[in-house]
């Protein structure tokens, strides 16, 4: 109790209107989706360095785009849970915990990359719209706000990618 008033008169306290524990479970749900985008980075990057064939250039710049949006939302989405007061996951080991996305453990051709991005902008959306109903009910604005915006990135990068496997 005196560490919570010593906090408190620090102005270190967080009381920014939605209780401790909505903003835990909140945290942890963004936890996973940090750890899923951050795998989603990966994956990408690897692709972006490794793609070979027909459609070479047009991936190749097509993934860097990918890969360079997906960095700056990793860090968006690290700084939300600590503007609600917890530490954000910065391992492989604690992403490798709380992903669900699993790393391709080879090198697939041109086609199969697309598929497993695909599959993957599909999961990090799961991801994303499982913590929607957390925030909206504790009236967290700023969260439902970042999750809105991956659900649109996710979910146009996943069409653009399925446009890229039809025949």
């Amino acid at each position: 109790m005196a560490e919570q008033l010593n906090l408190k008169e620090k102005g270190m306290e967080i009381d920014i209107g939605i209780s401790k524990e909505d903003r835990a479970k909140i945290a942890k749900g963004l936890s996973r989706l940090l750890a899923d985008s951050y795998t989603l980075y990966l994956t990408t990057h690897n692709f972006h360095w490794n793609v070979t064939g027909p459609m070479f250039n047009a991936l190749h710049q097509m993934f860097e785009g990918h890969y360079t949006e997906l960095a700056e939302a990793v860090d968006v989405i690290a700084e939300r849970i600590r503007a609600l007061g917890f530490p954000a996951p910065g391992t492989f080991k604690e992403f490798e915990k709380l992903a669900s996305l699993k790393q391709p453990e080879s090198v697939p051709d041109a086609e199969g990359m697309i598929q497993i991005l695909l599959d993957n902008h599909e999961g990090v959306a799961k991801t994303a719209r499982a913590v929607v109903p957390q925030a909206e009910k504790a009236n967290d604005e700023p969260t439902l706000d970042l999750l809105t915006q991956r659900l649109q990135i996710h979910e146009k990068t996943a069409w653009m990618l399925r446009s890229l496997l039809e025949k």
